[in-house]
């Protein structure tokens, strides 16, 4: 078993191997409520041991078996989701694909962070745009899931694929404002593979619109894609010590090479983006959803 997948079925947490076949029963296992995937994977040195730790671990634990009618009544979720979600930071890497380097780029990858464990997605389900978005367009990107040892010094813990939405438009129109532009909701697969990112993965983004075809691209991604040695950037990250807590679960997002904005295509409220990794067996879906007008903001009281 090198991808598992964790979910709820039965008001209880179950975990399953592999990826699933859409129309096929389900066979999983019911977690005990003590049970911490997140620090067993950490505990492990590199993929056999986390291999070999999660498949004892699932062989001791009781099998369900979901007929594919039921299959409605399990919900995926984002891999290794801590119980708290505070203890739960998703950020990433821009401007790191080869396709995207030019003279002035820099040693090491400007880092962003993105929102704490409660905007990761999973299919199905709605990513939120800010309001007064500029241009939001999809970012389909490997995601890679460390997670803090006893020590609080983050390990790798296997990688998966997700959308990195991010309002590019008011990127554009101000690179001082990289933060802002990122604080969309994150698409994340729910399927953990557990061995090391991989060199390519290549794959198309597929987006609908009024139930008919509106944009279709290809993407390429990957180590071999990347310019920076990914080992090496993920390094001088998490030596930041303010990054270090025992159980934090990080999701990084390293990158993307072009999106539909590239192609000078612009999302709208309700579209749905369909990112499809075909090398890796991979696919899944959210629909955009602008949000509403805040009614008002936090520094209100400061103009009176």
């Amino acid at each position: 078993m090198t991808v598992f997948f964790e979910c709820t079925y039965d008001l209880a947490r179950h975990a399953g191997p592999g990826i699933p076949d859409a129309n096929a029963p389900l066979r999983l296992h019911r977690l005990h409520e003590e049970d911490d995937l997140a620090a067993l994977l950490a505990g492990a040195a590199d993929e056999k041991e986390r291999v070999a730790a999660l498949t004892a671990l699932l062989a001791d634990r009781p099998a369900v078996e979901v007929p594919a009618e039921a299959r409605h009544l399990v919900h995926v979720r984002p891999p290794l989701l801590p119980a708290h979600i505070g203890d739960a930071l998703v950020s990433g890497f821009m401007m790191t694909h080869n396709v995207k380097i030019d003279a002035d780029t820099q040693d090491q990858p400007n880092w962003f962070v993105k929102g704490l464990g409660d905007i990761l997605r999973v299919p199905g389900e709605p990513l939120s745009v800010p309001a007064d978005a500029v241009a939001a367009c999809e970012e389909a990107e490997i995601v890679l899931v460390y997670v803090g040892d006893a020590q609080g010094i983050p390990r790798y813990a296997g990688h998966t694929f997700g959308n990195d939405l991010t309002d590019i438009g008011r990127f554009k129109r101000h690179a001082g404002h990289l933060s802002y532009a990122k604080l969309c909701d994150a698409g994340i697969a729910p399927w953990l593979h557990l061995g090391p990112p991989p060199r390519t993965a290549t794959g198309e983004v597929v987006i609908e619109r009024a139930g008919g075809q509106a944009w279709k691209g290809p993407f390429t991604t990957g180590s071999d894609a990347i310019h920076y040695d990914v080992a090496a950037m993920m390094d001088r990250l998490f030596a930041h010590r303010s990054l270090h807590r025992p159980g934090r679960v990080h999701y990084v997002y390293i990158g993307a090479d072009r999106s539909s904005f590239h192609g000078d295509f612009r999302t709208a409220d309700g579209d749905r983006v369909t990112i499809d990794v075909t090398s890796h067996g991979v696919r899944f879906q959210h629909r955009l959803a602008w949000a509403e007008p805040a009614a008002g903001h936090g520094g209100q009281e400061w103009g009176q």
